[in-house]
């Protein structure tokens, strides 16, 4: 039987960082590679049913072996990982009984992973701590839930434990906000469903942002340079400066937390005669998300009533909306999550989502969908890590979560 952190140092040696730019689904075809690679691992397991789908979902399912009338319960992990920093080529490293010090990464690039900067590091002294070479991401996000989701499963079906029937679906293209875009929610059957796209073992959510995905197109004017002031030029670029100066200081990622909403410029493409901004905005509150995306309106209508024309073109596109508000009647669910991890020994550690997960979508598609724990932290990160024993935990946590024979007694219990 393989261990969670085989099976992660396996998944890993897969290429299968998604591309934004690519119009195709999944947006690279190197995560349907590592989607057939599960698929036949898991019909080793004994789940018969799986398979992949046209679009690059993994589905399977198991039936339930004891005669109690349980709710269906699906698990969702994400095959695609970020591309920057790079994907490809991941060297991973095992330290064995770390000592809860920096770490050096890289000597001849001289990269650190420091307590100091991560302070939940030192947590993990004396496990067998896993890290990269600081030249590419780990891939714990989210090749650790995966792993951990099909070691659960190997676990309960090797010891025969009663269980209710339960779902499972890896998923592409989850980080650049498309992996639900063809998820066939009846298809799957749960009543609902967890998400392993979390970090710190322990950590389980319930609230995310609401998401927005905003363009700014800004369009200026080139003539001759020497006679710039009387031919009308107007460099679009500075333009787009005077735009992004305009937005609220501090409200930027590397300055907020918790609960706190942000604007991100996520791309600048700019010459004299044409600027593009890419903005990400995020927000917890409906209000304060609105209110953003309103302020990047108005921001266009001064400028445009500066210079004196429509130069100024702000697009939003909603992304995803906060879980809670399709959450928050069904405590039942997470009174599941509380009782699998004290029941391994674990405190549950309630945070916000300070992003989107897979689960947040499909809570809105009709199957209620929390965010669980994988067991790496730092994700998008070449500060990525995670430890065997943490990997272990989650699979622990899977294998609970899935033998609970506690029939939700109160469909609407707040939570």
């Amino acid at each position: 039987m393989k261990t969670a952190a085989q099976r992660f140092l396996d998944y890993i040696s897969y290429d299968t960082g998604s591309d934004i730019t690519s119009e195709t689904f999944p947006s690279t075809a190197k995560q349907k590679v590592f989607a057939a690679h599960l698929v036949q691992e898991m019909k080793e397991l004994g789940i018969a049913d799986a398979h992949m789908d046209e679009y690059g979902y993994v589905y399977g399912s198991v039936p339930s072996n004891c005669e109690r009338k349980l709710p269906v319960i699906g698990l969702i992990s994400h095959m695609d990982t970020v591309s920057d920093p790079p994907s490809a080529g991941i060297r991973p490293r095992i330290i064995r009984d770390y000592d809860g010090g920096d770490v050096v990464l890289n000597q001849e690039k001289e990269i650190v992973l420091r307590t100091a900067d991560y302070p939940s590091l030192s947590t993990y002294q004396g496990q067998d701590l896993i890290v990269g070479d600081g030249t590419t991401i780990l891939g714990g996000d989210d090749k650790a839930g995966i792993a951990a989701i099909l070691t659960g499963v190997e676990q309960v079906l090797a010891d025969g434990a009663p269980h209710g029937a339960f779902c499972i679906a890896f998923t592409p293209d989850e980080e650049i906000s498309r992996g639900t875009k063809y998820f066939d929610v009846e298809k799957f059957g749960a009543d609902f469903a967890f998400t392993l796209d979390g970090g710190k073992l322990g950590d389980y959510q319930y609230e995310s942002f609401n998401g927005a995905q905003a363009e700014v197109v800004i369009r200026g004017r080139m003539c001759h340079l020497g006679r710039g002031k009387s031919r009308g030029l107007r460099n679009s670029i500075r333009i787009a400066m005077e735009f992004q100066s305009m937005l609220p200081v501090f409200e930027d990622p590397a300055n907020t937390e918790k609960h706190e909403g942000y604007y991100h410029l996520d791309r600048f493409d700019g010459r004299v005669s044409l600027t593009r901004l890419l903005y990400r905005i995020n927000d917890h509150s409906r209000e304060k998300f609105e209110q953003k995306k309103a302020l990047l309106r108005e921001i266009a209508g001064f400028l445009n009533q500066k210079y004196g024309d429509p130069v100024v073109q702000v697009s939003c596109e909603d992304i995803c909306y906060n879980m809670y508000d399709r959450l928050k009647d069904k405590g039942y669910i997470l009174d599941r999550v509380r009782r699998a991890l004290h029941s391994i020994g674990v405190m549950p550690n309630e945070r916000p989502v300070r992003g989107s997960t897979d689960g947040a979508k499909l809570s809105y598609m009709g199957l209620p969908c929390p965010n669980l724990c994988m067991g790496s932290e730092n994700a998008h990160s070449i500060y990525e890590f995670s430890s065997v024993q943490a990997l272990a935990g989650v699979s622990r946590m899977v294998c609970a979560l899935l033998t609970d024979l506690t029939p939700p007694e109160e469909q609407e219990k707040q939570m």
